[in-house]
Formats: structure tokens, C-alpha cells, sequence
């Protein structure tokens, strides 16, 4: 029976995360906390999208020991990615993508404050299909993480086993460490650098949850007068129960269906009105960017 190396294993994970250390910046957001980027490209950076404000002047602090100035270039809060541009006067690498993952493999989320690179252990949770976020945007894989890991790692690399970038580190409700995907990054980035944002869809209507009786649904307090819904023929006090067909139980299940794929599209609406039940077509606008 051949003996497990522990200094060896503990060599192979710090050597990962050396790996990783050069493409990773920080930077302080409004709140006074450190946050993490990675390097995407041609001085492109991704972060965690919470992480920094528009009218932030955000400064990254790379591994190479230079402070550099950095702009907003864009950011999709349906995917929890935002879009930095600096111009480092060292080059730096780039992360090659991981390949599939499964639960139980071992995973590294690497960071950096200021000076520091950081590092955590972890093993991958959960793998599952496709998801859509609670702001509507399609994430391409389902990856949840058993890993203890601070704020300022947020928004950092995510490796595997052999050094592959697996994803961005994000932390979904309750705190828990998830994946946003090497692939959902690539498709959002490619957006935020062509358009500066990512379109979302718009319906133009206050929303409260409402659960009585045998009626569920999402319950029309608000109008925007120039709206799709107010063009629609949608009314307050309308109760919205389906969407092309498809129980809502409430405004959060409606929100989700409100992703980049929906604007421009005519979506069929159940509602109820004074108790009748009937069918309303809305073609989704675009959310505003402001």
C-alpha cells in the first residue's frame, strides 16, 4: 500500500495557486472592502459585478506591484459580471480554461489584496445544468462550492486540479460560494466589450407577491405610462398567474423570465381581473440603463 504525501499534495495546491497568482488584481470598492479580478485579455479584467460602482474610480493593484488606473467598461448584473480595462505596462497571462468538473473534485479560489496573493482550498459541491439567475440571466452550468472563503476573494479565479479556469468565484444568497462559468463569462464578455451592457428585458410594472385562497401570482401595483405592459392593456391591479402558458407564482418567478432572450419578444400573459381569468400579448421591451 503505497503512503499518501501530504507535503507533496500540499506542494501540487500552492503550486496552483502560484500558478494563478499573476493574472489576479484587487482593488477597494466604495464599501471600503478588497475584491478580486482576474485577467481576461488584452488588459481586460473580470470581477464580480457588485463589487464596483459606475462612477467609481477604481484603481487595480496587480501582481506585478503597479497600481494602475482601470475603467468600468461594462456590467451585466443578470450574470454577476462586470468589465474592466486597464493598460499594464507588464504583460500578463492568461488562464486556460478547465475542463468538465464533477462533485467531489478539488477546486482552488484564488485572490489577491494588494501585495498578498490568497488561496483557498475546496472541493466542487454541486454540478448541474443551465440556470437562470434571480435577475434573469442564463448561467451555463450549475457549479456550487464546499470551500471557506472570504469577500476578497470574490470575483477571483476559480481552478481545478490542474490549473484550469473553472469559472469567477460569486457568493449567491446566503452567502454561498457558486461558480459563474469560464463559458457564461466568455459570452458576457464579449457583450460588454461590443455594447457596454447586456440587454435585459423590460415590462414596465410594479410587482408584489400575492398568495390568497387558490390564487398565487404577482399582482400589478405600478405602471411605467410608457411601458410594455400599459401599452399592452395590463391595468393595476391586474394579478399575473402565467407566463406563455407557464405558472408564476409570484414577481420573482416573472423577473426571472426577464433575461436578454426576452426583450423584443410577445409573451402571452394570464392574468386575473376582478376575477375573470383572461389573456394579455406584451411585447418585452428593453430595461433602461438607468
Amino acid at each position: 500500500m503505497s503512503s499518501f504525501d501530504l507535503g507533496a499534495f500540499s506542494d501540487a495546491v500552492a503550486g496552483i495557486a502560484e500558478q494563478a497568482a499573476p493574472t489576479t488584481a484587487s482593488f477597494v470598492t466604495q464599501h471600503g472592502r478588497t475584491a478580486t479580478a482576474f485577467h481576461w485579455g488584452d488588459g481586460f479584467y473580470v470581477t464580480a459585478e457588485e463589487a464596483g460602482e459606475p462612477d467609481e474610480e477604481l484603481r487595480l493593484s496587480l501582481a506585478s506591484g503597479e497600481t494602475v488606473a482601470t475603467e468600468l467598461v461594462g456590467r451585466d448584473p443578470s450574470t454577476g459580471i462586470a468589465l474592466l480595462k486597464s493598460a499594464p505596462a507588464a504583460a500578463v497571462p492568461v488562464l486556460d480554461n478547465a475542463g468538465p468538473v464533477r462533485p467531489g473534485h478539488l477546486i482552488v479560489a484564488a485572490g489577491r489584496d494588494g501585495a498578498s496573493s490568497l488561496a483557498e482550498l475546496g472541493t466542487v459541491a454541486e454540478v448541474g445544468p443551465a440556470w437562470r439567475s434571480l435577475r434573469g440571466g442564463t448561467i451555463d452550468r450549475r457549479i456550487n462550492l464546499a470551500v471557506m472563503t472570504g469577500g476578497r476573494s470574490e470575483g477571483g479565479p476559480v481552478l481545478d486540479a490542474r490549473g484550469g479556469l473553472v469559472g469567477m468565484l460569486l457568493f449567491g444568497p446566503r452567502r454561498r460560494a457558486l461558480v459563474i462559468p469560464f463559458e457564461t463569462i466568455e459570452r458576457t464578455v464579449a457583450t460588454l466589450r461590443s455594447k457596454g451592457h447586456v440587454v435585459r428585458g423590460y415590462l414596465g410594472a410594479g410587482l408584489h407577491p400575492i398568495h390568497h385562497t387558490d390564487v398565487q401570482g404577482a399582482i400589478v401595483v405600478g405602471l411605467d405610462e410608457e411601458g410594455p405592459a400599459k401599452a399592452a392593456g395590463i391595468v393595476l391591479g391586474d394579478i399575473v398567474t402565467s407566463w406563455n402558458g407557464e405558472k408564476v407564482r409570484g414577481p420573482r418567478e416573472l423577473i426571472r423570465r426577464l433575461g436578454p432572450d426576452s426583450a423584443s419578444a410577445a409573451v402571452t400573459l394570464g392574468v386575473l381581473r376582478g376575477g375573470e381569468a383572461r389573456d394579455v400579448t406584451v411585447t418585452i421591451g428593453e430595461k433602461p440603463l438607468s
